[in-house]
């Protein structure tokens, strides 16, 4: 097999994955695109190792620590999502400028941002 399929196949999964980073407003979708971008590099990874022939598989060994960082990642980023979600009510990128209270993140009430009395009335009940 020639090495020039796997790693085609490698920079298409990761340019899906930049354009779904760069594009979308969904943080899940930004998660996957993430997701995909890492499947891409573990794609090159095992090509390589196998085109080279490397007799202690480190692209191999190096794969499985990127899988396992990458589990982590998406456990850590799916609960961030959650907490973003109660919070603010939707799943949107360009919504979440701040994770704090949006009530408390103005110094003037007047300025708050709309919806604001409403969550703050909802923590509090």
């Amino acid at each position: 097999m020639h090495l020039a399929y796997p790693v085609v196949l490698a920079a298409l999964l990761f340019g899906v994955g930049v354009y779904g980073v760069l594009a979308r407003r969904n943080v899940i979708l930004v998660l996957m695109s993430v997701e995909l971008m890492l499947n891409a590099v573990n794609l090159n990874l095992v090509a390589f190792d196998a085109w080279l022939r490397d007799s202690l598989h480190a692209g191999q060994a190096l794969t499985l620590f990127t899988i396992t960082v990458a589990a982590a990642e998406i456990g850590l980023g799916l609960a961030i999502v959650l907490l973003l979600f109660r919070a603010r009510g939707t799943a949107d990128v360009d919504r979440a400028t701040a994770l704090g209270d949006p009530a408390e993140s103005t110094a003037d009430p007047e300025e708050a941002p709309a919806g604001a009395e409403a969550l703050k009335g909802r923590a509090t009940a």
